[in-house]
């Protein structure tokens, strides 16, 4: 009877350990479900930018708008316009330093995502990543000049 005593509390010890090592292994499974979606989002907000730059105004503020799903009312990220470097690109690939006066040069627009942070939220665990550089590349197009009348914002 002694002996039984003795091991009272040991499958209570036991099980608080089985048991944080599978909620942290749940919540681990969870946050690389949630990067995924994370970094999907990056790409398809580069490709929306991108896509939005070659048919607007150099430099239009619906570009970021776009990238950052401002049309959206459930914002998926914390994106902002410190994330988003939009370029424009001659026929060799280099950067254009004054768009605005090159517009004949411009052969392409590039959008990048940079410096994008996400924090992840494992409990008793506090880690963040920094997400890797997002580009995407597409010829222009009209860049908002129609070919007649007037420039009109996107």
């Amino acid at each position: 009877m002694t002996h039984l005593r003795r091991q009272r509390g040991t499958t209570t010890v036991e099980f608080a350990i089985v048991g944080l090592v599978a909620v942290l292994l749940l919540f681990g499974v969870i946050e690389i479900a949630r990067a995924m979606f994370t970094l999907n989002t990056l790409t398809e907000a580069t490709r929306r930018a991108v896509r939005v730059a070659v048919v607007c105004p150099i430099n239009d503020p619906a570009i970021i708008r776009a990238a950052t799903f401002g049309d959206w009312t459930g914002q998926p990220l914390d994106l902002d316009a410190s994330n988003f470097s939009v370029e424009y690109l001659n026929a060799a690939g280099n950067v254009i330093g004054n768009p605005a006066g090159s517009f004949i040069q411009i052969r392409y627009v590039r959008v990048r995502i940079t410096n994008y942070t996400d924090a992840l939220i494992i409990p008793m665990l506090n880690l963040s990543y920094t997400a890797p550089e997002f580009a995407a590349t597409l010829p222009r197009e009209s860049l908002g000049i129609p070919r007649q009348g007037a420039i009109q914002p996107c």
